[in-house]
């Protein structure tokens, strides 16, 4: 038995309606780092969606945000993501979402990303195209960074090796586009890439849960997906994004490359 994209989105949409009650509530918060956090809806949601799938796939592996990985089966792995973007979650700030991502053999397979609130699922399967609410969705047509609407994440603390060339490089990108989006979900900024609301992704930090689902979708929509150093393989850990159109694709690269990025 396979599982098949309707199978995750009928599970996104189960997490994100629990999201949705919760959100604006009050929450219980615990600090993961300095100033990484978790709430009860992130257990909340990751709990249901691996009853979800261990009960039709028991010996599968997953890898999830908030309890690591359960080992299974080496060829069938699922990448969660219960809240990405939770710190807009407990604000308040409703730009998040549920991200679910299948792979087989280390190729990605099915991945959904569902924003609750907006009540938008971003799906796609490997060879068959990406959609938005069953929509098919491709890139924006830029082909010069004037014509860029940008998005990034940047290190929220200053014991990374790259945070003053992140900020160099952050600026840079701001002057010669018409902007740069810092939004606080890795899995949406990718999903917007992919169906042309901003033009092109870069953030040097990432987790493979966060953008497993999201790089399947973009790629199947017509973008580049590549680590920032342009290796193809995103779930080898240490895991980077960078994401566009084939030009923006390569302006961005030849950008992070002068940055020593």
């Amino acid at each position: 038995m396979q599982p098949e994209l309707h199978d995750l989105m009928i599970w996104a949409r189960e997490a994100g309606e629990l999201l949705r009650e919760r959100f604006g509530g009050d929450h219980t918060i615990r600090f993961k780092g300095s100033t990484d956090i978790v709430t009860e809806a992130d257990h909340q949601s990751e709990a249901l969606l691996m009853e979800r799938i261990l009960s039709r796939f028991p010996n599968h592996t997953i890898i999830t945000e908030e309890s690591g990985q359960r080992n299974g089966s080496d060829d069938r792995c699922w990448y969660l993501d219960p809240i990405d973007g939770t710190i807009n979650f407990a604000h308040g700030f409703a730009f998040f979402c549920v991200s679910i991502a299948y792979a087989e053999a280390g190729d990605l397979r099915l991945g959904v990303v569902y924003d609750p609130i907006h009540e938008e699922m971003f799906a796609a399967e490997w060879g068959k195209g990406a959609s938005l609410n069953g929509r098919p969705i491709r890139p924006g047509n830029a082909t010069e960074l004037h014509e860029c609407l940008l998005v990034s994440g940047l290190p929220h603390h200053d014991h990374s090796p790259y945070t003053d060339a992140a900020f160099a490089c952050f600026r840079d990108l701001t002057l010669r586009s018409q902007g740069v989006r810092r939004l606080g979900s890795a899995a949406l900024d990718l999903c917007y890439t992919a169906c042309g609301r901003l033009d092109g992704y870069w953030e040097l930090a990432v987790q493979h849960y966060d953008i497993a689902a999201s790089a399947l979708i973009a790629r199947e929509a017509g973008c580049i997906v590549t680590k920032a150093d342009g290796d193809e393989d995103i779930l080898k850990p240490p895991v980077s994004i960078l994401a566009g159109n084939p030009q923006v694709y390569a302006l961005l690269r030849e950008a992070l490359r002068r940055h020593g990025l």
